[in-house]
């Protein structure tokens, strides 16, 4: 079975919708920021669905995966960093798709990634950390392939294009 929905995990900041854009792109594949989507069928900014609380955000979040799981395109997916927190998430992706872990190391998130603008990391960097330590084993459990996004972000394109290629055949 061909799998034609790609479906990238990781850290906010890892890297997600850069790779997915570009992959997308040089693949001849749709793209859809899993953030984006949520705003779309929402009606409400991901801020706004935070400020209501966190569960009604994740409610929205398993909403577009059920959604997306079901396309019957290729496209590559760049969901939230916690998307994995229900693990239905992940099971609705699971035999339709690749889910590949983009990871990037904490450290390097921390130098230029902008808080403010992320609604679980208003509090600071120091909050990433935990989220890193939180998720980490989650991201590892439920991925098919894991890429490492620390050197090049060509690099990270190439291998995710490649695993990409392999499971095409």
């Amino acid at each position: 079975m061909r799998k034609n929905i790609i479906f990238l995990i990781g850290m906010p900041g890892a890297g997600k919708t850069t790779v997915g854009m570009e992959v997308s792109s040089k693949l001849n594949y749709n793209f859809c920021d899993m953030d984006r989507y949520i705003e779309e069928i929402s009606n409400s900014t991901v801020k706004e669905l935070f400020n209501i609380s966190e569960d009604f955000f994740r409610d929205y979040e398993t909403r577009a995966c059920k959604e997306l799981s079901s396309l019957d395109e290729k496209i590559v997916i760049s969901s939230g960093g916690g998307v994995i927190k229900r693990k239905e998430n992940i099971d609705f992706f699971k035999d339709k798709g690749i889910i590949v872990f983009i990871d990037r190391p904490v450290e390097n998130i921390a130098k230029d990634i902008e808080t403010s603008s992320r609604p679980l990391l208003k509090e600071g960097k120091s909050k990433l950390y935990n989220l890193y330590s939180e998720r980490y084993n989650l991201y590892n459990d439920y991925c098919h392939y894991k890429i490492d996004n620390d050197k090049d972000i060509e690099d990270t394109i190439d291998n995710v294009i490649e695993v990409i290629k392999s499971n095409n055949k």
